[in-house]
């Protein structure tokens, strides 16, 4: 009998399932990959959103309290006999007193994934090296690579990104705030503070650099999954930062400072070449408009921004309008 799921759900605040993937994998245990196939009428998460049952291991959640224990029943005994299994739950579901309160109907798709598993092995090497990979299975066979067409018997068609990625260049408490709540938020997060202390701050899951702002940036890498936030209150390490950033292939570069300063510091980037296409994409003053300057308020309003560009909503957002 599987132990009971734990009275306070930790387990769903990681909407990335990969790290249980990776814990069952280097553990040697076999796991169930549980995965949120249809959804109808406005449910908690989206299609796709995965759950990981293995011994030892629970990740992720479906409803927020609902059917994740049910889930888990159905989970371990998939475990067991190796079977794939569809659960639906709301209307039509074989389980009429398990109700979703928000009257939603879900369908998840269970399959038992071993650790030996040739498509689990290319996920997580994908994952290591930040590639986009598309998993497809129908419970028995299964597959991942960066191109790949789901056949006809495929329950699972779902594509990993890389995982969100952070930089943040200060050391004032407003920038300890905004890496703090980046890693919070499941952000790869780095803290850089050029010619710092050698002891990094107690940020945990924030790494910490030294260097200039063009080294430190090639030492993370700045991708399309990578966001920037400047927020040094120097000018000179601000500068150097934007001209290290902008060019860049980074999803989002912000900078923090007052917006009667602006137009001078883009002058400073003209003359130094960065082209207009590069500080279109610069948002400053950083942040959506919430109206606190208190460093976890100005924190909120750039994981805010970030998280809304990632979902291509601008509304509200301090640099709707370029500041060019």
């Amino acid at each position: 009998m599987r132990k009971p799921l734990p009275e306070w759900p930790m387990f769903g605040l990681p909407a990335d399932v990969r790290p249980a993937l990776r814990q069952a994998r280097d553990g040697g245990r076999a796991l169930a990959l549980a995965t949120l196939v249809a959804v109808e009428g406005g449910g908690p998460r989206p299609e796709g959103t995965q759950m990981v049952f293995a011994e030892g291991i629970v990740a992720g959640y479906f409803s927020g309290g609902c059917v994740e224990s049910d889930v888990a029943d159905h989970a371990f005994a998939c475990l067991d006999d190796g079977q794939p299994r569809t659960l639906v739950y709301g209307e039509g579901s074989p389980w009429p007193d398990i109700r979703l309160l928000c009257g939603a109907r879900i369908e998840i798709f269970i399959e038992r994934v071993a650790p030996d598993d040739a498509a689990l092995a290319a996920l997580l090497a994908a994952d290591a090296d930040r590639r986009p990979i598309r998993w497809v299975s129908d419970g028995f066979a299964r597959a991942c690579a960066a191109e790949l067409e789901p056949w006809p018997e495929a329950q699972v068609e779902r594509l990993y990104e890389p995982r969100p990625r952070l930089v943040v260049v200060g050391s004032d408490p407003t920038a300890l705030a905004i890496a703090q709540l980046g890693a919070q938020a499941e952000f790869e997060t780095t803290l850089v503070r050029p010619k710092g202390p050698e002891a990094a701050p107690l940020l945990p899951g924030v790494a910490y650099l030294r260097q200039e702002p063009a080294e430190a940036f090639d030492a993370v890498g700045l991708d399309p999954w990578t966001s920037v936030a400047i927020a040094t209150h120097d000018s000179e390490t601000d500068h150097a930062a934007l001209l290290a950033a902008l060019p860049s292939p980074a999803a989002y570069v912000g900078l923090l400072g007052a917006r009667r300063r602006l137009s001078q510091r883009l002058a400073r980037l003209r003359a130094a070449g960065i082209s207009e296409a590069d500080i279109e994409r610069l948002s400053a003053p950083i942040g959506l408009d919430i109206g606190g300057k208190a460093p976890w308020e100005v924190a909120v309003s750039v994981i805010g921004e970030i998280m809304a560009r990632r979902y291509a909503r601008e509304s509200g957002s301090t640099s709707t309008t370029s500041p060019a």
